[in-house]
């Protein structure tokens, strides 16, 4: 694909609006903070969506113009609606690039890419994590070195009932001892799939310069190669068949 990447920040924008602690972290939601640093990058054009605009402000138009969609979610992921899940799912299979952020785990769009519960184990205690680039050369790693700390995070902790990464870039460490595997990619069809663990809505994370950085790397690299309706056409054959089957 040439041109600029459009990315939609689609974010359910429900704690910044009801949480005062929220609310001071992030007074204009989440997705005003990522969309804010990706538009700022060249070659990348921003638009924002939420849970409580019309159609969830992923319209049938929106969703054609759009080659990145990255999903942030946690309370509301019941409100989402079956139909713009399904409409998300076909999109992707077509090849736009998804980033899912954070609790976006649980959300229904990944639930349905991975076909698995995608449980984790959590504990909110504002402890330290370690990330871990066990991938240096890969694209959504570039430029952040060997690791990076975020100083107060929520926990995420293994088992985390995903199907295996077709591509695991990132693993997590955490104070009280566990690890997590928080960057993994597979492919779907003709799109790309990343989630980045990092994210929790009463700590700043989407200010820091490594976790922005990783996800301007990671909309560069699930941006589409290709967008292709996925079909299963009956076809006729290339050359003549003079053979015959079982049945005339």
């Amino acid at each position: 694909m040439s041109g600029s990447v459009r990315v939609t920040v689609w974010n359910e924008f429900r704690h910044e609006k009801k949480d005062k602690e929220v609310k001071k972290v992030y007074p204009d939601g989440m997705h005003a903070v990522i969309a804010g640093h990706l538009s700022e990058q060249e070659g990348i054009t921003v638009r924002t969506a939420t849970l409580d605009e019309p159609e969830h402000g992923l319209t049938d138009e929106v969703l054609a113009n759009t080659d990145v969609l990255t999903w942030w979610g946690h309370v509301a992921h019941d409100e989402v609606k079956d139909e713009i899940v399904d409409r998300i799912h076909r999109r992707v299979l077509e090849g736009m690039g998804l980033i899912c952020l954070h609790s976006a785990h649980f959300s229904k769009i990944f639930k349905k890419l991975m076909g698995t519960n995608c449980s984790l184990r959590w504990r909110e205690a504002g402890e330290k994590e370690r990330i871990w680039n066990i991938e240096p050369g890969h694209p959504i790693t570039k430029g952040i070195g060997d690791y990076f700390e975020l100083p107060n995070v929520e926990m995420y902790g293994e088992r985390f009932d995903i199907p295996t990464p077709d591509k695991l870039v990132l693993i997590s460490w955490f104070e009280g001892g566990e690890v997590f595997r928080s960057g993994c990619c597979w492919e779907r069809g003709h799109g790309r799939i990343f989630y980045f663990r990092p994210g929790h809505e009463t700590f700043p994370i989407f200010y820091d310069a490594t976790v922005l950085k990783v996800i301007t790397n990671a909309v560069r690299w699930t941006a589409p190669r290709i967008i292709k309706a996925h079909d299963c056409p009956s076809v006729k054959p290339l050359e003549e068949i003079k053979s015959k089957g079982l049945y005339p």
